[in-house]
């Protein structure tokens, strides 16, 4: 007795693909707020290594929801390798007087390029980068479980 194949996914309209985008931009727009919301505490109640490789790996996370912001189709694994690696670019570029002399400049350099290379940064960036692709996965994957109501993608 030969077995059956599963019913092949009807295609999913334009619209319907539309409606997921515009979702994903939103899901990803109020993930990055609530990251900043997140490192500005962080930065303002905890100090010491916590504190400092916590904001490291929301730095990463908040590169990680900008990046899904614009191309809400981006699959996990794409996102979390691509804001890992400006996180890194980031850090590496701290090797050399161009950071610290902007950090001097502008609070907002000091904020977005930092000012001194420390290696353990590396591991908090891939850390934020785990984690934002652990709960991208899992936002997606309950988004796709959820049955679809009459006219609303799920």
């Amino acid at each position: 007795m030969a077995a059956r194949a599963a019913p092949a996914r009807p295609a999913r309209s334009a619209r319907t693909a539309a409606l997921s985008a515009r979702r994903t931009r939103l899901t990803a727009a109020l993930a990055a707020g609530l990251t900043v919301a997140a490192g500005l505490t962080v930065r303002a109640v905890a100090g010491g290594p916590f504190g400092e490789h916590a904001g490291d790996a929301l730095y990463t996370v908040l590169v990680y929801a900008l990046i899904v912001l614009v191309r809400p189709r981006i699959t996990p694994v794409r996102a979390a390798l691509g804001a890992l690696a400006f996180s890194w670019a980031v850090e590496l570029a701290q090797l050399t007087p161009v950071p610290a002399a902007l950090s001097r400049t502008s609070p907002v350099a000091a904020l977005v390029l930092g000012s001194t290379f420390v290696a353990a940064d590396l591991v908090a960036y891939a850390a934020g980068a785990a984690l934002a692709a652990a709960a991208h996965t899992l936002v997606a994957r309950g988004r796709r479980d959820r049955p679809e109501r009459e006219g609303v993608p799920s």
